[in-house]
């Protein structure tokens, strides 16, 4: 789901890629774009789009969709698991080389189309640190490069390396956490493109160029070409990038970048998202254009791919590519043949608070939303939540005729309100809305409100809750919101999910 302009507007809305999708990688391939995002514990993993006009991009699939691919222990920490992929495009093949940190280290994955499928993981046990990069230069050697900054020769095919690491240039001096590499020949130099700073609100993006892809590397003297560092931009802590060049000869650059609300220090709550900002070039240097919220459309006609549906009805054998469970998805507690139109949780978690919860979402992607479920538990127990990790995370459950409304806050837990609710199934609702105006500098970004629709259609609003609590500056982590349904009795099934923007 992306921006959507009206035809003959001059701007385009960022992120390009709302929600939860950070450390975007990218390659063009003809007049066809696909990216890749990192996706922590979430499977499947991967997530992979594809674009005509670097604007509208379009989930076409999950690079890592077997439990073969994607190994996620039960008890694999939040904000664990799928760190920074790099996709490229080479001799035929798409290559996507990743970061396990849960399991297995770094792995590389193969497939022609990138909807899938792609391969069984090649393991990279000579390849260490995160942020792995590949590159090939013109004799076909292939180039290893991970955060730190350091580079091994690689096989792609088998995973052998060849020689130790060579450390690389690593930045600005005295600027921590030198990472996300990516290493380009363009003209007659190679460029190494590195985020530096931490991923916070210090994060930016610097570049160095060489004569060989193994160095020595020269700085550009206007590090860093992309920060909004001490600024009060509301696009912050922006870095992350890859470079693209267009058709038509234009150079892009996709980065992350997150959306902070609310008062002090400002709360970001859907996680670092993807943006879009135009690149030039100058004295063999890249200059990266303005990046805002309304940037100007490209130099090309926009085409906008298909609209995601506010509702799945789930009357499909497999679920779409933009649902996503934690750390696996075993098919006997997750399916949709077992009630023709519902789909189907089998519990094996207790709550929200366990790693092991049976839990199907979606990313928030507006700061202003609706979602709604219709939900019938049985003999069971299960319900609605919104979520950033087992100690954060908001949820209304219905289980014996009563409906609850919990909140989990770090080592806090509650029950925050309950009432009975008629037996049957019973439509459940959380609404998000962003918060507009300041009444002190401790405003949240958000009220997250949550209750059960009468029989009328009316909400009946149960709790309205702050949303700061469920944010990354309050929580940690890498992560961003998603919106969940969950089995943590028996089973639950699920006639329909629906999410709704409500952005003005």
């Amino acid at each position: 789901m992306s921006s959507r302009p009206e035809t003959g507007t001059t701007t385009i809305n960022n992120p390009v890629i709302p929600g939860f999708h950070p450390d975007p990688s990218i390659c063009r391939v003809g007049e066809d774009y696909y990216l890749a995002c990192s996706s922590f514990e979430y499977f499947p993993g991967v997530p992979l789009f594809h674009s005509r006009d670097l604007v509208h991009w379009t989930q076409i699939g999950n690079a890592l969709d077997r439990p073969g691919q994607l190994r996620l222990p039960p008890d694999s920490r939040s904000s664990g698991g799928i760190y920074a992929p790099t996709l490229r495009h080479h001799e035929g093949r798409f290559w996507l080389i990743v970061t396990n940190v849960s399991a297995d280290g770094n792995l590389l994955v193969t497939a022609t189309d990138p909807a899938g499928p792609w391969s069984d993981p090649v393991l990279l046990p000579g390849v260490h640190g995160i942020d792995p990069d590949l590159a090939w230069d013109e004799d076909g050697t292939c180039w290893c490069t991970v955060a730190g900054v350091s580079q091994v020769r690689l096989d792609p095919y088998t995973g052998e390396t060849f020689g130790p690491a060579r450390k690389l240039w690593s930045g600005m001096p005295g600027a921590k956490a030198p990472e996300a590499p990516h290493l380009y020949r363009i003209g007659d130099y190679w460029y190494l493109l590195i985020a530096e700073g931490g991923t916070e609100r210090c994060h930016g993006v610097s570049i160095a160029r060489a004569r060989t892809p193994d160095g020595p590397f020269e700085p550009c003297p206007d590090n860093p070409i992309l920060t909004h560092r001490g600024t009060d931009h509301p696009i912050q802590n922006t870095g992350h990038a890859d470079l693209v060049q267009a058709p038509d000869g234009s150079w892009w650059m996709v980065l992350l970048g997150v959306r902070p609300g609310g008062g002090t220090p400002g709360w970001h709550v859907l996680g670092r998202e993807t943006f879009l900002a135009p690149v030039t070039w100058v004295e063999d240097w890249p200059v990266v254009g303005e990046l805002s919220l309304e940037a100007p459309v490209p130099p090309w006609p926009l085409q906008p791919g298909p609209i995601t549906p506010v509702r799945d009805e789930f009357d499909s054998n497999e679920l779409a590519p933009h649902w996503v469970s934690l750390r696996h998805r075993p098919a006997e507690d997750c399916t949709t043949k077992e009630r023709p139109g519902w789909l189907t949780l089998r519990a094996r978690g207790a709550s929200l608070d366990d790693t092991d919860v049976t839990f199907v979402g979606r990313r928030q992607q507006h700061q202003s939303c609706r979602v709604r479920t219709l939900l019938d538990v049985g003999e069971g127990r299960g319900g609605l939540a919104v979520r950033l990790d087992e100690q954060h995370h908001y949820d209304i459950e219905v289980a014996s005729g009563e409906v609850q409304v919990r909140a989990r806050i770090g080592p806090l837990s509650t029950v925050v309100v309950s009432r009975p609710v008629p037996p049957g199934p019973v439509v459940l609702r959380i609404e998000v809305i962003a918060v507009e105006t300041l009444n002190d500098a401790r405003t949240g970004p958000d009220t997250v409100s949550i209750g059960v629709e009468e029989p009328d259609g009316s909400f009946a609003e149960l709790a309205s809750l702050d949303g700061k609590y469920l944010s990354t500056e309050v929580a940690g982590g890498f992560t961003g919101r998603v919106f969940g349904m969950f089995a943590s009795t028996g089973s639950v099934h699920f006639d329909w999910f629906d999410y709704e923007p409500l952005d003005r």
